[in-house]
């Protein structure tokens, strides 16, 4: 009977990793900067690889470096350009990026990305260390992660819609969903969320939402510390805590998603207005 359970449970953990890498697609994110028809022939010799190595290292201390640029020049060739060159350089190797500014704006997402896993990893080992300490509810969880992910934006918030704006751009689009569904997944994770039915898949497309909502909100408030943005993120949480209680207990199933519908339109109406769009 020991070795079923332990076999049930190890079948659940795959499920979860098999759910988790086919959500994030992470095998695009695990290299974006390299050519994805790059050829990995057993026969490459350690001398090329030590020069694939390198050239990577050095794309990410430049774009690492150009960051601090992006407030005055936005997320562009030239931002890549001026970080180039702080740290010795020539700005002409901007050219190591084919996909240009998007290089820049997809580095960061996934630079923030990795710092909040790291932030949630570490709150989940001092809860595992000892169980004793007080909890935040999930709600509450997921509230300070997207606050915390969302906070990293505000440096570069006059230059965010540029950023936007390019990752919207055709080519860029699987990487950038990609991100966006590695963000919501380490979120649901670390605050809890090892489901392998379909509410995994839903909890996640309704965190999405609100992130991204949340995200055009922050975008034109100018209330003191977003004080104003962080009350629509709580908002948007109790609103799917509500359509979660109704579809769970109403016995009316077209009264249920007559009001899920109210819920979801009054959130896009939100993110149309901010954007300008009729």
């Amino acid at each position: 009977m020991a070795t079923f359970n332990l076999f049930l449970s190890a079948r659940s953990r795959l499920a979860v990793a098999g759910f988790r890498r086919l959500w994030t697609s992470r095998a695009l994110l695990a290299d974006q900067f390299e050519n994805d028809d790059k050829k990995t022939e057993l026969q490459q010799s350690v001398h090329e690889e030590n020069d694939e190595e390198y050239e990577k290292n050095i794309k990410m201390k430049i774009l690492n470096a150009s960051l601090k640029f992006v407030p005055d020049m936005g997320w562009s060739k030239q931002a890549i350009s001026a970080g180039a060159e702080s740290i010795g350089y020539p700005g002409v190797t901007h050219g190591l990026f084919p996909n240009g500014s998007a290089a820049l704006v997809l580095y960061f997402y996934s630079l923030c990305n990795q710092e909040l896993k790291q932030i949630l990893e570490k709150d989940a080992k001092v809860i595992e260390a000892d169980p004793s300490n007080p909890r935040k509810t999930p709600e509450q969880q997921v509230r300070d992660a997207v606050e915390t992910r969302l906070r990293m934006v505000i440096p570069y918030k006059t230059t965010w819609p540029q950023a936007m704006a390019i990752m919207t751009l055709p080519p860029n689009v699987p990487t950038t969903l990609a991100n966006l569904l590695t963000l919501v997944d380490d979120i649901c994770y670390y605050t809890g969320d090892r489901s392998v039915d379909i509410n995994w898949y839903t909890r996640r497309m309704i965190l999405a939402t609100i992130y991204k909502a949340t995200e055009l909100y922050m975008l034109q408030d100018t209330s003191d510390d977003h004080r104003d943005t962080w009350l629509f993120l709580e908002r948007r949480i109790k609103d799917t805590l509500q359509i979660q209680m109704i579809l769970s207990s109403s016995k009316k199933p077209d009264e249920a998603l007559s009001r899920v519908s109210e819920t979801a339109t009054a959130v896009f109406i939100t993110a149309r207005n901010i954007l300008g769009l009729n």
